[in-house]
């Protein structure tokens, strides 16, 4: 659980920030891994082998339920036998199942009343445990879903940020909502029918032989040409649905990116123009979804003709056996009539089966891709535990000769990008390096600070501390042990990170700041957000520390909302803190409040810290200027101040924003920017 809470709170930013650059840089989603359907078929079955009580329950109602139909049906024959008797003396007399014969001295009436009271105690009886039956399916279908999602999303939670990288939001949520569904209905809407439509035959073919076995074989001759036409529609239909899962994808991400987007949106009056971009997005899955239904709509009927058929059949053929005396009426030609019509029923669902078993297979692809996803980046099983979970760490962070790059993979296309895992990397080319030959060294309590242009490697550098990605070269030691070699828990426990924009939980203010540990006492809790100077304005909240916030703390201020997840990030007590430019998007008189902040928090702490602000980046013992993944400057803010044409200096003179930068800089007060945008060095 610590675990899980830890990967939510430390990858938000970071894992958004580095999964746009990976897009950007890869292209298109990585190749789908590729089963067969008879592999895909032996993973749902094993799926069910485990809710085979549930599913042995359903089944076993279900058949009680074919057993009252034929004992209906067959009571219907005897009563029309016993009513034609009744207007006909000379008529056969009706045969009683089981050899069972009524009182001789019983009138007409009272056998008729008799074969219409046992049929309503049997419709009686049908009705409850068809009750019973749906109820029961009701509960195996929701605890397949819940057990299967929960599943879905533990994997996910283990899964390293090189997934998320590689696969939209859209397409995630769809697998472990969507996907899930379809899964399921293998079970109950495949193969418990299946199995039941397999029972009926046998039930329905044996009976109508018992009745006429040559009429039995003429009135069955469709069925082969049922089955064939099943399993070529199989075939036809089954791209089609995996085309109309990744169309529904694309308008789950459009319709995901707005909602997360609607400021920007409304900003430039867009709304036409998105809403222009989700219908047609909407239109493409009508468009595919109504190839699908045209074919379904011409599947359907052609097979509901086979029953018309058969029944032809059986006015012609058994016509003539009834009329030769080989047959009786209604025990025989009635009931089988019956019998053909449930028969023929039955292999009629055959085309709703198929269909559901291509939604299936469809579904079960995209789950089982995300349950056989390589977890990446994981502890070893010798893993080195540190002292007190990560507390006892002194905090000196080692870059020897550090490289990351991503790796090319082949697919279906264009070629995509994906991250490298480990130093073992993944099969392809090399792709774009976004690291090289990195090394420093960060002695505890230090402040090192990180600048450099967009995509110089800023946040992928703050990402190999914590093991978010593995370095392809080199390595990255905590306190001279290689991160690789650590457990996994222990070494994020030991470090704090505060993003740009931090996210916060729908709960309350103290269940935010306890995150990452939730067995903290109310004073640890108050501690930490005094720490980070949030103790003032919590206090002034409706209900402090128990005010509930909005999503994504939406009733907050940015300044506010940086000050808690800087209390979440030291209420661990980390011996390690990462800040990724938390002033970033933050006023100059909020920057006052979060500095002030920082330097409270960033005490006696090892910290790393991507800036591009001057006031920011003169508080740190070493600063490293990154160009293209390698160092090209190093030192401290008054030291790279004194190289005239060095690539800080020249930043800061081009870039200076705020007064104080100036100031620092002896230049006059003025607006400006600060180190590192665009064209600067961070």
């Amino acid at each position: 659980m610590r675990e899980r809470r830890r990967r939510v709170r430390v990858g938000r930013g970071l894992s958004t920030r580095r999964g746009e650059e990976a897009r950007r840089r890869r292209g298109p989603l990585i190749q789908e891994r590729k089963y067969t359907n008879g592999q895909l078929i032996g993973r749902m079955l094993k799926l069910a082998w485990r809710y085979r009580a549930g599913a042995i329950k359903s089944l076993v109602l279900q058949v009680l339920l074919l057993v009252l139909m034929l004992s209906g049906l067959s009571l219907a024959g005897l009563g029309i036998d016993v009513i034609r008797v009744g207007f006909d003396a000379g008529a056969e007399a009706p045969r009683w199942p089981f050899g069972l014969e009524p009182p001789a001295g019983w009138s007409g009436m009272a056998l008729t009343g008799l074969v219409a009271g046992l049929i309503l105690v049997i419709a009686g009886l049908r009705f409850v445990l068809d009750a019973v039956g749906q109820m029961q399916v009701g509960r195996l279908v929701q605890d397949i879903v819940v057990g299967l999602r929960a599943e879905v999303y533990h994997k996910l939670e283990r899964l390293s940020f090189r997934f998320f990288d590689e696969h939209e939001q859209g397409t995630i949520i769809n697998r472990v909502t969507g996907d899930v569904q379809s899964v399921r209905a293998f079970i109950d809407q495949v193969l418990i029918q299946v199995l039941m439509m397999a029972l009926s035959l046998t039930f329905f073919t044996a009976y109508m032989l018992s009745i006429h076995p040559w009429l039995t074989l003429w009135c069955l001759l469709t069925t082969p040409v049922m089955v064939g036409l099943t399993v070529a529609f199989s075939r036809i239909v089954r791209p089609a649905y995996v085309e109309n899962r990744r169309l529904y994808d694309g308008a789950v991400r459009v319709l995901a990116e707005n909602a997360q987007g609607v400021h920007v949106v409304k900003g430039f009056s867009l709304q036409d123009a998105e809403e222009a971009k989700f219908a047609a997005a909407n239109q493409r899955v009508k468009d595919q979804q109504q190839w699908i239904f045209w074919r379904v709509s011409t599947f359907s009927p052609l097979i509901g003709l086979m029953p018309q058929i058969n029944l032809v059949v059986l006015m012609l053929v058994g016509g003539a056996y009834y009329m030769r005396g080989e047959i009786g009426f209604g025990t025989g030609l009635v009931v089988f009539a019956g019998l053909l019509q449930q028969f023929s029923a039955q292999v009629g669902s055959i085309a709703q089966i198929a269909n559901t078993m291509q939604r299936s297979l469809t579904g079960a692809q995209r789950v089982f891709e995300v349950m056989d996803a390589e977890v990446g980046i994981e502890s070893k099983p010798d893993a080195v535990r540190l002292e007190a979970g990560g507390r006892g760490t002194r905090g000196r962070v080692v870059f020897e000769g550090v490289g990351f790059a991503y790796e090319l993979r082949g697919g279906e296309g264009d070629a995509a990008v994906r991250p490298t895992v480990g130093n073992r990397g993944l099969p392809g080319a090399r792709g774009p390096v976004v690291l090289e030959d990195v090394s420093f060294a960060a002695e505890p309590g230090q402040t090192i600070a990180v600048v450099g242009a967009t995509g110089a490697g800023k946040s992928t550098l703050l990402s190999l501390i914590p093991r978010f990605y593995d370095p392809t070269a080199g390595r990255v030691t905590l306190d001279g042990t290689d991160v690789k070699d650590l457990d996994l828990d222990d070494l994020r426990r030991s470090i704090g990170i505060v993003f740009q924009e931090s996210f916060l939980f729908s709960h309350t203010v103290a269940e935010n700041i306890a995150f990452g540990y939730p067995e903290a006492s109310r004073e640890q809790i108050e501690r930490a957000a005094a720490v980070a100077q949030a103790d003032g304005f919590i206090r002034e909240l409706s209900e402090g520390y128990d005010t509930v916030l909005a999503e994504a703390g939406g009733n907050l201020s940015g300044g506010q909302r940086q000050r808690l997840a800087i209390a979440r990030a030291v209420l661990l007590e980390p011996a390690v803190l990462l800040l990724d430019d938390p002033t970033a998007a933050i006023d100059p008189d909020t920057e006052h409040e979060i500095l002030s902040a920082m330097d409270r928090a960033m005490a006696g702490r090892t910290t790393f810290v991507v800036a591009h602000r001057l006031s920011t980046l003169r508080r740190a013992d070493l600063v490293l200027v990154l160009e293209k993944g390698k160092i090209v400057e190093r030192g401290t803010h008054a030291e790279l101040m004194q190289r005239a044409d060095g690539h800080y200096r020249r930043a800061a003179e081009l870039q200076s924003a705020d007064e104080e930068s100036r100031r620092l800089l002896g230049m006059p007060v003025g607006a400006g920017a600060g180190v590192g945008s665009e064209g600067g060095a961070g």
